[in-house]
């Protein structure tokens, strides 16, 4: 199983005095070059006059672009621990200890504009830049990220179940091709519509329940269809008392699967 997930919009920064990122310590050593390249442009756009414009980022969050400048020297700390939004809170990755730790570190990515792919014990600054971002000189971030991510990914995902918890702009720097072992995106419904409000959540409890359940982690998509169903009885209320109520898989284009989970 390999769950890739979207970067939260929000980043907590890591402790005053805590060490740097180091590039040659991240997982998936063959990004290094792309790594390199896109954090040196989003240093360059991040300095630039117009740079709030450049990123697409509100002027509310100036410092977080200032902060863009200083990347190589900003304190770092675990990506499970930067990556502070609703899909992480109800994750609780930062809380995960022994084997479902073990489990997160080996099954769990984050796709990340700026690193590509992040695992959760990798020690990353907080950054402000999103996938939809089209840098001077690089372009659009997505295509910037397509080849490096298809030479990591590709092989990974001819053997493992992928478990599709990304957003479109962050789909669009890799998808699995049709030589795939199994690609599942995962939806929220309530009262038979697609909604938002409440999939963050409901994405970050079925990734915990993936990693904290006794069973090994699904290999198929029957395996990833009876976990989902286990959790009307294992999964917490999410804001405001809702919850899971069930769960089905259907087909789609691309030769993409959808989890569809309905909450109420």
């Amino acid at each position: 199983m390999l769950v890739l997930l979207p970067p939260s919009e929000g980043k907590t920064p890591g402790s005053d005095g805590a060490r740097p990122v180091d590039l040659s310590s991240l997982s998936s050593p063959e990004l290094s070059a792309a790594r390199e390249r896109v954090l040196a442009g989003v240093r360059a756009a991040s300095a630039r006059p117009d740079a709030l414009e450049v990123l697409g980022v509100p002027a509310g969050l100036a410092s977080e672009v200032a902060r863009n400048v200083r990347l190589d020297a900003e304190p770092a700390a675990p990506a499970r621990e930067v990556y502070s939004g609703v899909l992480y809170a109800a994750a609780g990755l930062a809380e995960l200890e022994g084997a479902a730790l073990a489990r997160a570190q080996e099954h769990v990515r984050t796709v990340s504009a700026l690193w590509g792919l992040v695992a959760p014990l990798d020690r990353i600054p907080a950054y402000r830049v999103a996938m939809g971002t089209a840098l001077p000189g690089l372009g659009p971030l997505a295509g910037v990220w397509r080849a490096p991510l298809a030479r990591v990914l590709d092989p990974i995902a001819t053997e493992r179940l992928v478990v599709d918890c990304r957003s479109a702009a962050y789909q669009a720097a890799w998808r699995p091709g049709p030589t795939a072992h199994a690609w599942v995106g995962v939806r929220v419904v309530r009262d038979g519509k697609v909604v938002s409000h409440h999939a963050k959540h409901t994405r970050g409890v079925l990734t915990r329940h993936l990693l904290t359940r006794d069973a090994a982690v699904p290999r198929t998509t029957a395996e990833l269809l009876d976990a989902a169903r286990e959790l009307p009885d294992v999964g917490p209320s999410g804001p405001g008392g809702w919850r899971v109520l069930g769960a089905r898989l259907l087909d789609g284009p691309r030769h993409q699967q959808t989890l569809e989970i309905a909450v109420g």
